[in-house]
């Protein structure tokens, strides 16, 4: 199976942030984010493990009970299941999140 990435429908999250399902099965899903410069991923938790992977840009990466993280381009983190996270833009950012199982609340939304 593959994704051609000029087909997929782009989906405005607002407030600068958009995003780009990518491919995924019931075990694994590939999004792709865009953040304007200054655009918030707010605090949030889910039941899902998640690798996130800065493919240009930089963000400032928040995780409750962690310090702070400025992050840019080839740099990753990872989100253990249940664990509060966010992001701040420092400027124009893309990102590519995977996680495991798939986020069935993407595809219903």
């Amino acid at each position: 199976m593959f994704t051609e990435n000029k087909n997929i429908p782009i989906t405005d999250l607002g407030d600068g942030v958009t995003r780009k399902i990518l491919s995924y099965s019931e075990n694994m899903m590939s999004v792709e984010l865009h953040f304007e410069k200054g655009a918030i991923g707010a605090l949030h938790s889910h039941p899902h493990e998640q690798i996130g992977y800065i493919i240009s840009g930089s963000l400032i990466y928040k995780e409750a009970g962690q310090q702070d993280k400025l992050l840019s381009a080839g740099d990753t983190y990872y989100v253990a299941p249940n664990i509060e996270h966010g992001v701040v833009a420092q400027e124009s950012t893309m990102l590519l999140d995977i996680f495991t199982p798939m986020r069935k609340d993407f595809i219903l939304s």
